[in-house]
């Protein structure tokens, strides 16, 4: 079954028209629209039971914990994972990040040990492991890219050593769009004995994905790219290894008891989950899951792969523009290019004149960028509800740019 015709509907901003134009809304590797059924989810929550959770025994405040614990159950149902206390809700990818870097880094990496990333990671999967390299006395080592963006694994064996203690890697690069084979990757540092950490947030909004299958020990995800709300994500973590490290955060809700000078920590998943968690909009992330199963991954993946297949295509006739990146069928649905002679952030007001909305700018991956010799691109992505028309209004919006910008054929 492929995506409804009907499916944009379910988008209240799309129905709106930007500069005199309808809204051509490109830009959902950084921010996915929302559909109703999900705003709804969040406007119930505060309209009809907003309380908190884990807290009262009064009727509203135990709707909204199991509500809420029933979101956690379908995030964990969705990726595969062992068991709901093995997911950890946070506010996005790259606080999941930063807490495995906090909380299992510092008691794991120590002076002359070797943490493994890849030349196309996003800021947010290669600061926190630089913060904790510098502060542990490690070595940051990098898989390189080829000249299609897709990872160089034939010294694989070699940058992976007796010392390499974590491997982190990007499932689906945010300007490539590259798939990477992180499962390949995973066999091979666990033969070393290093752990893998992933970033999964532009893959987990596009594809079906299983944790275990990918040969992850902690998996990052983000709500905000999936139709869910801004300021929701989380980490799954093999279930041993979370029980066995330190809280990330001290406070309320992630202990079980307390005296004045020491405490006891909270089950799984609440010992990382410390404070008031945001409620409302981790209901809202439960919704947005139960929208993308009744659509089915398959599908989501399918209808992007047309998509993109399609926008490759189309762009390929606009002269002057280099597309980044591998071809249609290796990457998810995200195409960024460079025009020759027009800066990408030209491009993207231009662009917007149009109504049509795009990225422009180094996407938090300036290694990649500097490695290409580029200072910045634009980046067109897509989702459920990005149909072909759309494409091809961006296609002769492109084609108008170079005309107001008088760039030779």
């Amino acid at each position: 079954m492929g995506i409804p015709a009907t499916i944009r509907e379910d988008f209240p901003i799309l129905r709106q028209r930007v500069n005199g134009h309808p809204l051509v809304y490109l830009d959902s590797a950084s921010t996915s629209q929302k559909p109703r059924q999900v705003i709804a989810a969040l406007v119930r929550y505060y309209e009809e039971y907003n309380a908190n959770v884990h807290r009262g025994v009064y009727s509203i405040a135990e709707r909204a914990t199991a509500e809420y614990e029933a979101a956690r159950a379908k995030v964990a149902r969705f990726l595969g994972a062992g068991g709901a206390d093995e997911i950890i809700f946070t506010r996005n990818v790259t606080e999941a990040l930063n807490l495995v870097a906090y909380a299992w880094g510092r008691r794991h990496v120590g002076p002359g040990d070797e943490i493994l990333t890849t030349e196309m990671e996003h800021h947010s999967n290669l600061v926190p492991w630089q913060l904790l390299a510098q502060e542990r006395g490690a070595r940051l080592r990098h898989i390189p890219f080829d000249d299609r963006g897709r990872l160089v694994l034939d010294d694989l064996d070699r940058l992976l050593t007796d010392r390499t203690r974590l491997v982190a890697l990007v499932h689906v690069s945010n300007t490539f769009g590259t798939i990477n084979p992180v499962a390949e990757i995973a066999r091979a540092a666990h033969a070393r004995g290093a752990l893998v950490v992933v970033d999964g947030a532009q893959s987990t909004p596009h594809r079906a994905v299983d944790v275990r299958a990918v040969g992850a020990d902690f998996f990052g995800f983000t709500g905000h790219k999936m139709l869910a709300p801004m300021g929701i994500g989380g980490l799954w973590g093999r279930r041993d290894l979370l029980e066995a490290m330190g809280p990330f955060l001290g406070g309320g809700e992630m202990i079980s008891d307390v005296w004045l000078d020491h405490a006891q920590w909270n089950e799984l998943p609440w010992k990382y989950e410390a404070g008031t968690p945001n409620v409302g909009d981790a209901i809202a992330l439960g919704a947005a899951v139960d929208y993308l199963e009744r659509l089915g991954m398959d599908a989501v993946a399918a209808h992007e792969r047309e998509i993109t297949e399609y926008a490759m295509e189309r762009l390929g006739e606009v002269p002057g523009l280099r597309i980044l990146g591998p071809g249609a069928r290796e990457r998810g649905g995200v195409v960024s290019f460079a025009i020759e002679g027009i800066h990408p952030h030209d491009v993207a007001q231009v662009l917007d004149t149009e109504g049509v909305c795009v990225r422009a700018g180094h996407h938090c991956t300036k290694p990649l960028h500097r490695k290409l010799g580029i200072g910045a691109s634009v980046r067109a992505s897509f989702y459920v509800y990005t149909i072909k028309e759309e494409i091809d209004v961006l296609t002769r919006a492109l084609e108008k740019t170079r005309e107001l910008f008088r760039v030779a054929g």
